[in-house]
């Protein structure tokens, strides 16, 4: 964390794209499932993965299902490793927060976080794309506006941080309204709550809890879907240090993540059960917010590579993400097969 003298509230707004500083929000592993990740961490194992991811209270897509389907720890156990541990984050800026204090080894998130810290010289090596053109959708309070200029000195709320938020900046710069909006952070588990409030005119929000606030009756006024290169994509990505003494891990963890995509396409009734029980939303809005053409089974899917470049890019022009780099050496070169 930088020493400058900030108040916490200014702090708080530089910070947030790349570390969680939030005022009575959950904010690390320790207040959090981090599934005794702190303690492994303290002990410093290798024979021990641990694995950090964003979402509910089990990992969904190819790492989910591997994890279910017991083809994780049959694989991994092959591979040495004795035990493997699953910390759950509310948003990535605080997966981020476990990689640098080396609490994690591998994390899986969404791309606005990870190239952020990737962009901030945090040694980070990018193992694969496990979805990509995943939605953001913006929604509406009801009896409130109905379009993007009706948006005009309002309030709009996002998770700082996210694909979303990324989406929303690039939205509100394509219809030139950027300086005539306020955008603050709201977690998504409040979204609906502060839109039947009137708190917000707007809420960027994910490709789940979009279809289902527009099925509770909120309106919906965009999406990425509408918009070349507003998607975002999500990612695997591992610490160097974990890599540098596990150089054979990067081709394992893949070979196991493409089965797993392949077994979760062709059983694809069975996991779209499971992937609504573990998020609480209804089957058929899981349906609509996960086609799973969107699951790619190989690595670097040509598609996801061009929408993640365009993600860095917009991020490097905004400032928000520190510096450049290329895509090519931020991947690591073992991640095929």
């Amino acid at each position: 964390m930088s020493s400058t003298r900030l108040s916490t509230s200014v702090a708080c707004v530089l910070l947030l794209l790349t570390t969680a500083c939030s005022q009575g929000e959950t904010k690390s592993a320790q207040s959090i499932n981090a599934s005794n990740a702190s303690v492994v961490a303290a002990s410093n194992n290798i024979s021990t993965l641990r694995i950090g991811y964003v979402g509910s209270t089990e990992p969904t897509g190819p790492l989910g299902w591997a994890k279910k389907k017991g083809l994780l720890d049959r694989e991994l156990q092959k591979a040495g490793f004795k035990d493997i541990t699953f910390a759950r984050f509310p948003n990535g800026p605080d997966l981020n927060e476990a990689l640098v204090a080396g609490q994690l080894d591998v994390g899986s998130l969404g791309d606005t976080p990870a190239i952020v810290l990737r962009a901030r010289g945090v040694e980070t090596r990018l193992l694969r794309i496990t979805q990509f053109n995943t939605t953001a959708w913006l929604v509406a309070k009801k009896n409130g506006p109905r379009s993007l200029a009706e948006l005009k000195g309002q309030k709009i709320a996002t998770q700082k941080g996210s694909y979303m938020h990324r989406y929303l900046l690039g939205l509100l710069a394509e219809a030139k309204i950027a300086k005539d909006v306020k955008v603050v952070h709201l977690m998504t588990t409040e979204a609906k709550a502060a839109l039947e409030r009137g708190d917000v005119a707007a809420y960027a929000t994910s490709s789940d809890l979009g279809p289902f606030l527009k099925s509770q009756g909120f309106p919906v006024l965009d999406s990425s879907a509408n918009h070349k290169g507003l998607s975002g994509t999500s990612l695997v990505v591992a610490t160097e240090s974990f890599l540098a003494k596990q150089p054979d891990f990067p081709q394992k963890f893949n070979a196991i993540l493409t089965e797993a995509t392949k077994d979760l396409k062709a059983n694809s009734e069975e996991y779209y059960q499971y992937h609504a029980q573990i998020t609480k939303y209804p089957l058929d809005i899981i349906k609509i917010s996960l086609p799973l053409k969107q699951i790619s089974e190989e690595p670097l899917p040509a598609e996801g590579v061009k929408l993640l470049e365009g993600t860095k890019n917009f991020l490097v022009s905004q400032g928000l993400a520190k510096s450049d780099f290329k895509l090519t050496d931020w991947v690591e070169k073992k991640q095929q097969r």
